[in-house]
């Protein structure tokens, strides 16, 4: 009789996951089943460029069903709880689904009723986010016809998904509104409750340079409590005030409901504790994690997902065998940052070193930390890769799970 891998999501890492899976075992060996409570894969990173006008919402959604290989059961069902001491998934239409190994790639949920006012009122009105489609389209509407005042750019709290594309929103918007021809008229600022512009030292010098090349004020260490729609103000605990005519702002992020009704399952937040080196869940160990679901202290990002998918289906295999798991998922996380006006930078990082000047993967490549057309065209470029390469488990040439040192510049910087 086949073992079954039962995965919880049909996003990127779910979808990577059972691909790589069915490629590696033959039907009669492995049963794969994949449940999501929807059919809508969307392309998260095209949400970014939606408030712009340069994607619409309806072009960056796929049938999740679709973009899995023959031979893997797709079940569009609401998830109730995680049983790990029967090995079961209860659904919400009462079904029961025993597995030899369970992975979570669940994600992120915005948790936006977490923070006082900001789905009252002016919500949708002159208060955003884009970290959905529908936010995303309404405020394309809202940014359409914004003829000057303050523009506001919010992230409530860590972690959130792509933690670069707030600062990507806020140099769009810089180039956008020089489009509108209103770019004097309007006042922009990041607000945001790190000390500095990003988490990595090196980068996050770079990235304050770049705001304040383009005029976007900065304002840190900004724990919001409140957002005032009517009145105009974002709010923080210490009693600070921010004054906004909009407001985008990226709401708290959670794990799956789902994950917190299940006992031993999650942490506080509702994401999954895994030895951070093989995805391997600490409540279990049947039991593995990928991409924005697993608390792994890396960014929740595409680009981690698909790093860590490689070392998540190999130890798969080597449990189902019986075999001492992989430990070699290092961290490894890049990002193309948009920057505007048809350029963009790279970063490239791990648990252990930086984001670092130079290129990338080796001493010829793309551009690190250097704003270039050449990594706009890469982040374009992506898109593509995403849907005909990276989710059906395939490898990208050059490019693998393990960052790569050759092409990283540490001569001078501290």
């Amino acid at each position: 009789m086949p073992k079954r891998v039962v995965i919880l999501g049909g996003g990127t890492g779910g979808t990577l996951s059972a691909n790589r899976l069915r490629r590696l075992y033959p039907t009669d060996d492995l049963e794969i089943v994949v449940v999501d409570q929807d059919d809508a894969h969307v392309y998260q990173p095209g949400l970014l460029f939606v408030p712009f006008g340069l994607a619409h919402a309806d072009e960056i959604v796929r049938s999740r069903a679709h973009q899995l290989h023959k031979g893997i059961e797709f079940r569009q069902v609401p998830i109730d709880h995680v049983d790990t001491e029967s090995d079961s998934v209860q659904l919400q239409d009462g079904t029961v689904l025993e597995y030899d190994v369970l992975v979570i790639a669940t994600g992120c949920v915005l948790v936006e009723e977490e923070t006082e006012g900001l789905t009252g009122p002016g919500w949708m009105e002159k208060v955003f986010t884009f970290y959905d489609r529908v936010g995303a389209a309404g405020l394309h509407d809202a940014l359409e016809y914004f003829e000057g005042g303050r523009v506001v750019v919010n992230v409530v709290d860590m972690p959130i998904k792509c933690p670069v594309a707030p600062l990507e929103f806020c140099f769009l918007a810089d180039w956008f509104f020089q489009q509108q021809g209103v770019r004097e008229r309007v006042e922009l600022t990041y607000v945001t409750p790190l000390d500095g512009a990003f988490t990595k030292p090196v980068a996050a010098a770079r990235l304050a340079g770049l705001l304040e090349e383009k005029g976007v004020a900065l304002v840190t260490e900004f724990n919001t409590g409140e957002v005032d729609g009517p009145g105009g103000r974002l709010v923080s605990y210490d009693g600070r005030e921010v004054g906004f005519d909009l407001a985008v702002v990226v709401p708290l992020h959670g794990g799956a409901a789902y994950v917190s009704r299940s006992p031993g399952l999650g942490d506080d937040l509702g994401f999954v504790p895994v030895d951070v080196h093989t995805l391997q869940s600490t409540a279990k160990p049947n039991v593995f994690a990928i991409g924005d679901a697993a608390g792994v202290p890396t960014s929740k990002a595409g680009s981690v997902t698909h790093f860590e998918g490689e070392v998540l289906v190999e130890n798969i295999r080597r449990f189902l065998a019986d075999e001492p798991l992989d430990g070699s998922y290092d961290g490894h996380a890049n990002c193309f940052i948009e920057t505007g006006f048809g350029k963009a930078l790279l970063i490239d990082f791990n648990y252990d070193v930086e984001p670092l000047p130079g290129h990338f993967p080796a001493g010829v490549g793309l551009p690190l930390l250097k704003e270039s057309r050449l990594n706009h065209l890469g982040k374009l470029m992506f898109q593509s890769l995403y849907w005909h390469s990276l989710l059906p488990g395939h490898d990208l040439p050059g490019v693998g799970s393990a960052m790569p040192t050759r092409g990283k510049d540490k001569e001078g910087v501290p």
